[in-house]
C-alpha cells in the first residue's frame, strides 16, 4: 500500500473520528470538520467535497441519534412531521443540486454565509444565554403541525442543496421555537438530519458526484466518533455546548470564504 494513500486514510479515519464525535456531542451531522477535511486536506472540488460530506454525515447521525435514543433522549413520534416535512424539501432541493455543483466558487461562499450566520447565533446565545423557555418534561416537541413543518423544511434545504449539516438550525429551531430541552433537541436534530441525509446522500450518489473510495473510513471513524460523543454529551452544560458550536462555525466560516 503507497504511503501516502495509508497517510490519506489515516488522516480520513481520524477527521471521520472528529466529526462523529462533535456529531454525537452537539446533535449536528460533524459537516464542519468534513467539509474542510475534504476540500483543503483531500483537494476535492466543492460539489465532491459536500457530495462524499452528505455520505459520511448519515452514519454521524445514525449512529448519534441511535446513541441519544438508547439513553433516552429521544421522542420519535412528535417530530413525524419535522421528519416528513424536511424529506420532501430534501428531495426538491437535492434535485437543484446539479445546477450549483458546476460553480465551485459559490459553493464555497454559500457555505461560508450558512457557517458565519450560525457562529454568530450560536456564540450570542452562549455568552449572552437567555432564560430557557419551559420544556416539556417528557422530552416530546411542543409547538403546532404549522411550527413542525416549518421547521422541518427549514433543515432539509441545506443538506439537499449544499450536501451540509442543519444542526445550528434545528438545534435551535427545537430548543427555543418547540421548547424541547437541549439534550432532546440534539437527539431531535440528529434523527431529523440522518433522514435528510439519507436522501441527499442517495440523489448525490446517483448524481455522480460521491467519491466512493473515501467513504469507509470516514463512516468508520464516524460511527466510533458519534457513540463516544453521545456517550459524553451529559457533561457538558448548555452554555458551553452553544460556544463550542459557535466556535467550530466560525473557523469553517473564514476558512470557506478565503477559498470562495
Amino acid at each position: 500500500m503507497p504511503e501516502a494513500f495509508l497517510l490519506d486514510i489515516i488522516l480520513l479515519f481520524a477527521g471521520g473520528l472528529t466529526a462523529g464525535l462533535l456529531g454525537g456531542l452537539l446533535g449536528i451531522g460533524g459537516g464542519i470538520i468534513l467539509i474542510p477535511l475534504l476540500r483543503f486536506g483531500v483537494d476535492l472540488p466543492p460539489a465532491a467535497a459536500a457530495a462524499t460530506c452528505i455520505v459520511a454525515v448519515f452514519f454521524t447521525t445514525l449512529g448519534g441519534s441511535y446513541c441519544h435514543h438508547r439513553a433516552g433522549n429521544l421522542k420519535i413520534r412528535p417530530l413525524i412531521p419535522v421528519l416528513v416535512a424536511g424529506a420532501a424539501a430534501t428531495v426538491l432541493f437535492s434535485a437543484m443540486f446539479t445546477t450549483l455543483a458546476v460553480r465551485g466558487a459559490w459553493m464555497d461562499l454559500a457555505m461560508a454565509f450558512v457557517f458565519a450566520l450560525v457562529s454568530a447565533r450560536m456564540l450570542w446565545e452562549g455568552l449572552f444565554p437567555r432564560p430557557e423557555r419551559p420544556a416539556s418534561p417528557s422530552k416530546e416537541a411542543g409547538g403546532t403541525l404549522v411550527q413542525k413543518g416549518v421547521v422541518g423544511v427549514a433543515g432539509g434545504i441545506l443538506p439537499g442543496l449544499l450536501g451540509i449539516g442543519t444542526g445550528g438550525i434545528l438545534v435551535p429551531a427545537f430548543t427555543f421555537w418547540l421548547r424541547m430541552p437541549i439534550k432532546a433537541a440534539m437527539a431531535g436534530s440528529l434523527l431529523c438530519f440522518s433522514a435528510n441525509a439519507f436522501i441527499s446522500a442517495s440523489f448525490k450518489l446517483a448524481q455522480g458526484f460521491v467519491v466512493l473510495e473515501l467513504v469507509p473510513p470516514l463512516a468508520l471513524g464516524t460511527l466510533l466518533g458519534a457513540d463516544l460523543g453521545a456517550r459524553v454529551n451529559g457533561r457538558f452544560r448548555s452554555r458551553t455546548v452553544k460556544l463550542l458550536f459557535g466556535l467550530v462555525f466560525a473557523y469553517v466560516s473564514a476558512r470557506l470564504a478565503m477559498t470562495g
